[in-house]
């Protein structure tokens, strides 16, 4: 969805078909909802302890309180209309519900290239992996045939913008840095410019983690961004959150915060491969509808890609993926 294909690169497809199965692979190892969903119920009657085990294994897997109500609405009309008839019918009725449900935020990124520098700021808590995205995105962008660089706005640690130094070397990007404890909207204000006179495609300013209860640095981030409009009234093209998918519903109330302070345009949603239950994800797209950009499933630059409604729900639900139209990562 970004571009130009690499000659060097895999072709399209055969990347998105490995990073589907590994999402597969790795979304069941920490969700309560995936572990043998149809092992456990094939054979039973669907009656109402059967969906109150149900219930009790979507909260399990983060789903929180009000997409479980609404998912658990559907699925009793449907019973009461003589729609489920075994439990392989209801599987695919909770399958078909969650994909509903993340359909509308299954949004990719698209670069516009009437927009140069296309600017994207990206924001989150401590830990969320902020940088390992950045890195991720620059990589991907560039094989795509985007010039990018970096704003190291993370001016607190001096420890982040050498980290964002080395993935700027590694995804070919460039990078604009000052003094740790710099002011990081002077720093993203040079980077825009500098952007600017080196034609530049994409620019991507890094901010420095902050909790979404620390108002102060809540402030500052608002100031980063209206300092980036003095330079272009339009920018930023992009507010990127990145949110850790194993914070579960700390991650939605992180969302709803960022997206108050700074208008959230595209959540980044990491480590879906560790203890991460994955049903996160459906509370967040039921409660904010905001575009999913993309999903980590893993530290490799390869297990970064854009998030697959279908794919999701049928990993989250049953642990096996079907095949989708959009592409992935």
């Amino acid at each position: 969805m970004f571009g130009r294909e690499s000659k060097d690169e895999a072709p399209k497809g055969a990347q998105r078909q490995g990073f589907l199965q590994r999402l597969t692979q790795r979304l069941g190892r920490g969700s309560r909802l995936t572990f043998d969903l149809p092992g456990l119920f094939r054979g039973r009657k669907i009656d109402a302890e059967l969906l109150e085990e149900l219930e009790t294994r979507l909260l399990g897997a983060d789903v929180g309180i009000e997409a479980t109500e609404s998912i658990l609405a559907g699925l009793n009309k449907r019973l009461a209309r003589k729609e489920l008839a075994d439990v392989e019918a209801l599987i695919a009725a909770l399958r078909a519900t969650v994909e509903e449900i993340l359909a509308p935020c299954a949004r990719p990124l698209v670069v516009d290239p009437l927009r140069k520098p296309f600017s994207i700021l990206v924001v989150g808590v401590n830990g969320s992996g902020k940088t390992t995205t950045i890195g991720k995105l620059a990589r991907r962008l560039h094989q795509e045939g985007h010039s990018v660089l970096f704003a190291a706005g993370d001016t607190f640690r001096a420890a982040a913008i050498e980290q964002l130094a080395v993935w700027a070397e590694r995804s070919g990007a460039s990078c604009v840095a000052q003094h740790a404890g710099a002011d990081p909207a002077a720093v993203v204000f040079d980077a825009l410019q500098a952007a600017r006179a080196r034609g530049v495609d994409v620019m991507i300013a890094d901010t420095a983690g902050r909790l979404h209860s620390q108002s102060h640095l809540m402030q500052e981030l608002k100031k980063v961004k209206r300092v980036l409009q003095r330079g272009d009234p339009a920018a930023p093209d992009e507010v990127l959150l990145v949110l850790d998918a194993n914070q579960g519903q700390n991650a939605l109330t992180q969302a709803v915060q960022f997206h108050e302070a700074v208008g959230v345009t595209g959540l980044a949603i990491t480590k879906l491969d560790g203890t991460a239950k994955g049903g996160i994800v459906i509370a967040i797209a039921r409660r904010l509808g905001l575009p999913i950009r993309f999903i980590g499933i893993g530290e490799q630059a390869e297990d970064f890609g854009e998030f697959d409604a279908r794919a999701f729900a049928s990993a989250l639900v049953s642990g096996a993926h079907e095949p989708a139209g959009q592409e992935g990562g």
